[in-house]
């Protein structure tokens, strides 16, 4: 298993998904960065960090997700080398296994990324307007603790993704249902049947409720692992992709 997935890491490597890994939460600290020098007095750290952990479970994780599935699957699509890689003396499930441990664990790696580069960028904006310093201690271990936790409930929706990019050739129907998927979690906001909802489970680790924070985490990790699983099965039975 390993030395699969060291092959998938290196074809990662020569991907744009490096770029992708940073450009994502580039934008929201970019955001952030903005919003702090426009601001006439001093916020908090508390509230800029988890509302940049906000941004990035409400919309971006989901975009990043769509994009990052479709770039993945199309690294096999494109040269249509599913013939060869299935032809290999390697059990198939461990092919499928390999891309969805890289997603998730590019995805986690995105959420470390949002923090870090968001601090940076408060860090940036108060040196050039110093009456806007954020007060308060930043709780690291709560945020990160509240970042797994986004990772985690948004394994169902990353097994949906991988599906879609790994069993269509094209990337229009992976590409469409991230897109729609992120669009109606977007509008439909605060519909309590949100929840149950596999593009809004991440952000529901951030609801003041708690049995919003249980059911999606229960949903989106639980549930998402056991698609995940039904997933790489069913994807290694397959003959033709």
């Amino acid at each position: 298993m390993l030395a699969v997935l060291s092959v998938e890491i290196r074809k990662l490597n020569r991907s744009l998904a490096a770029v992708l890994a940073v450009a994502a939460p580039s934008l929201i600290a970019a955001f952030v960065f903005f919003v702090v020098l426009r601001g006439n007095r001093a916020g908090t750290w508390g509230m800029f960090l988890q509302g940049s952990s906000t941004a990035w479970a409400f919309f971006m994780l989901p975009m990043s997700v769509t994009a990052l599935t479709a770039l993945v699957a199309h690294m096999e699509h494109a040269p249509r080398a599913w013939d060869h890689l299935r032809a290999l003396p390697v059990p198939r499930w461990k092919i499928y296994a390999a891309k969805a441990i890289c997603v998730i664990a590019l995805v986690a790696v995105m959420s470390g990324l949002n923090l870090l580069l968001t601090w940076v960028s408060i860090s940036a904006a108060v040196t050039i307007k110093p009456a806007v310093t954020p007060t308060g201690t930043v709780d690291v271990a709560k945020l990160v603790v509240l970042n797994l936790k986004v990772v985690a409930a948004a394994t169902l929706m990353i097994a949906i993704q991988l599906w879609t990019a790994l069993r269509f050739a094209s990337f229009v129907p992976a590409l469409a249902l991230g897109i729609g998927g992120t669009f109606f979690s977007v509008v439909a906001t605060s519909a309590k049947e949100g929840v149950f909802f596999p593009w809004q489970m991440p952000v529901n680790m951030l609801a003041k409720e708690a049995w919003r924070n249980e059911t999606a985490l229960a949903l989106g990790g639980g549930l998402g692992a056991v698609a995940l699983l039904l997933v790489i099965l069913h994807l290694a039975r397959r003959e033709v992709l």
